[in-house]
């Protein structure tokens, strides 16, 4: 692999802030808002060779059948989901929804909900234990990728064009499968606030996520206290929209956002947002878009 400058890998060019291209959205905004939702399933009995992120060891020790993590997560298709979409409606945000094969399989009534919504569904990977990492053939891992993408098809009647990997897992040959796959755009690599152009065949485009306020990692990884979140949310926004031409992507987990007594936080957060001038609130797969629009591929070889 012949990387650049400034690069471990030739996956994209290095290209810093300054000197870039003015990246201009709809209505003069300054930044694009994006949420997130994730619908996942974890399964009773772990995947066969899958491999889980480590920090969501259970402190009691390891199970099989695993019937604590799954029912943890299982609150959030049953109940918390319903509240990220009420509060959601109430700011007439349209989100993306990020989904695991065997959750669309699982839940279809709420695939139905998302659709009714106007939501756009993109492919997340298959199980929630099971990441993708290079220890996975080839063979396998291209197998996966179109199963999750017939699978999606299959209960939304759409092809999904994003995939948001699965906990953010790739192998050194994920993108230029991905891409090979008919994939338009991936949104797990947080290292940016514009989108960018990776080095694929055909071209892919990657839309950063703020990882540090989806709200796994900053609540439940990081411990900041819930309270917190709505005014770093607001803070982080306030300064993109400045700046122009930014996104904030923002993951949401309906196990975790979607409990009792943290769903005031992330309506907290919205009624922020939705105060501040710049913002154009849109999906993931529309920044993506906007984005080719305005800088098309070749121009930035």
């Amino acid at each position: 692999m012949t990387t650049s400058a400034g690069m471990d890998h030739a996956l994209y060019p290095y290209r810093s802030v300054s000197g870039r291209a003015p990246l201009d959205w709809p209505n003069a905004a300054g930044v694009a808002f994006a949420p997130v939702v994730y619908l996942e399933h974890w399964p009773v009995e772990a995947t066969a060779d899958g491999y889980a992120d480590p920090r969501f060891r259970d402190p009691y020790g390891k199970f099989q059948p695993d019937y604590r993590t799954h029912t943890w997560r299982e609150y959030g298709n049953r109940i918390g989901i319903f509240r990220l979409f009420e509060t959601l409606d109430k700011y007439e945000l349209t989100a993306t929804l990020a989904v695991n094969a065997s959750a669309a399989q699982r839940y279809p009534v709420l695939i139905e909900e998302a659709l009714f919504r106007g939501w756009e569904i993109v492919a997340h990977g298959d199980f929630a234990d099971a990441m993708v990492t290079s220890r996975m053939p080839e063979t396998e891992e291209t197998a996966l990728i179109e199963t999750c993408l017939d699978t999606l098809q299959s209960a939304t009647g759409t092809r999904p064009k994003g995939w948001i990997a699965q906990d953010f897992s790739e192998s050194t040959r994920s993108a230029a499968l991905l891409a090979r796959a008919g994939i338009e755009w991936i949104a797990h690599w947080p290292n940016d606030d514009q989108p960018y152009w990776m080095s694929t065949t055909p071209a892919m485009i990657s839309v950063p996520q703020m990882s540090e306020l989806d709200d796994v990692e900053c609540l439940w990884h990081r411990r900041v206290p819930t309270p917190r979140w709505s005014g770093m949310l607001e803070e982080a926004v306030q300064v993109l929209a400045g700046e122009k031409g930014r996104v904030a992507v923002i993951g949401l987990h309906p196990w975790l956002f979607g409990m009792p007594h943290r769903i005031r936080y992330l309506d907290d957060g919205l009624r922020r947002v939705a105060q501040i001038d710049g913002v154009w609130s849109t999906s993931v797969g529309q920044i993506a878009t906007h984005f080719r629009s305005q800088r098309p591929a070749e121009e930035e070889s």
